[in-house]
């Protein structure tokens, strides 16, 4: 018998682990996303380190993220561009161009 712990995506976020086991096959409610994968996929030290519980759907890999998310992401960026042009206007901007 191994000592062993579990936890979500969420709250794995920020952390490397030595070795991870990984479920990504479909869950009984919910969903997958992209994101979750992402998260549960890169926690470990390396593609060596990871180890999946059992087999998955492949086109869950083939999937686009939703809309909501593309539509924040763009909101995100362009408040980025507008911070920017607020910094260098203020004359803060110590960045190399």
């Amino acid at each position: 018998m191994t000592a062993a712990y579990a936890f979500t995506d969420y709250r794995s976020q920020g952390q490397t682990i030595p070795t991870v086991l990984i479920d990504i096959a479909t869950p009984p409610t919910g969903g997958l996303n992209l994101f979750n994968l992402y998260v549960a996929l890169s926690r470990s030290s390396g593609r060596s380190t990871i180890r999946l519980l059992r087999n998955f759907d492949d086109n869950i890999f083939q999937a686009s993220h939703s809309p909501e998310l593309l539509a924040e992401d763009d909101r995100l960026e362009e408040l980025n561009e507008k911070t920017l042009v607020w910094w260098k206007e203020m004359g803060r901007d110590s960045r190399q161009t």
